[in-house]
């Protein structure tokens, strides 16, 4: 929740103005995820780039008597590709349960809405070894019984989001490769082919060796991102998708 719709459009451009000065790979793919309120303006804005938008959540209602939700028709039809979904902000504030974090990915798939889909344990679980334990469980009902490959996995070690604890890649890539492995259970070969983000204070001094991992395919950034030159920092480390 931060930025209104104006200062989120002078971020949009300076991002674009940034992104034309610097030798970024065409192999990274860049998107944004700026609050409800500054979507429509963003998207304006980004009409002619190759940088996607997103939205940060959405309701698995098409429509009806749902005061203040928004839903994937309406995030469809502002031109949106990407929608978060489950992040760990939304789970411990807002008490999302993983029944409806699982309804939310069936509503984003249903319109083509590419779900970034955000697992992680706390410093609780991570301390009494449930870290594989609370993974599994996420994902299994949050996927249970979706066939559609059509996703992007998130994984925030909320121990590690603004506590100054840090995840080393290694701690990150073990995780990340349990991920795949039940990724790969669920779709089969497809399993290889979804992309992971890191999403756990990702910043330009500690990037390129997060992405040096075999399968840290990306980073869901946060803090970073609110300064359109650090967010440019951590894309230019990699030749790797970026989300």
């Amino acid at each position: 929740m931060n930025k209104t719709p104006s200062q989120s459009v002078d971020w949009v451009k300076r991002i674009i103005d940034l992104k034309a000065k610097q030798d970024i790979s065409p192999n990274v793919a860049i998107a944004i995820c700026p609050p409800f309120t500054s979507l429509d303006r963003c998207a304006t804005t980004l009409k002619g780039t190759d940088i996607a938008i997103g939205a940060q959540n959405l309701y698995f209602e098409n429509e009806g008597a749902f005061t203040g939700e928004v839903s994937a028709s309406m995030l469809k039809d502002l031109g949106l590709s990407y929608v978060i979904i489950g992040h760990s902000e939304r789970r411990t504030i807002f008490h999302e349960t993983d029944e409806q974090i699982h309804q939310k990915v069936r509503a984003a798939q249903a319109l083509q809405l590419t779900p970034i889909l955000c697992v992680g344990e706390t410093l609780n679980e991570r301390e009494s070894d449930q870290t594989l334990v609370t993974i599994e469980k996420q994902i299994s009902r949050a996927l249970n019984s979706i066939v559609d490959s059509n996703l992007v996995i998130a994984y925030e070690p909320i121990w590690a989001i603004g506590t100054g604890k840090t995840a080393t890649p290694e701690m990150a890539q073990e995780i990340h490769q349990f991920i795949r492995k039940l990724l790969q259970k669920q779709f089969n070969e497809k399993g290889q082919e979804v992309h992971i983000l890191y999403g756990g204070s990702m910043k330009p001094d500690n990037a390129a060796d997060l992405f040096s991992q075999p399968d840290i395919n990306g980073g869901l950034i946060g803090g970073a991102s609110l300064v359109a030159e650090s967010f440019m920092d951590i894309i230019a480390t990699t030749g790797i998708p970026l989300i």
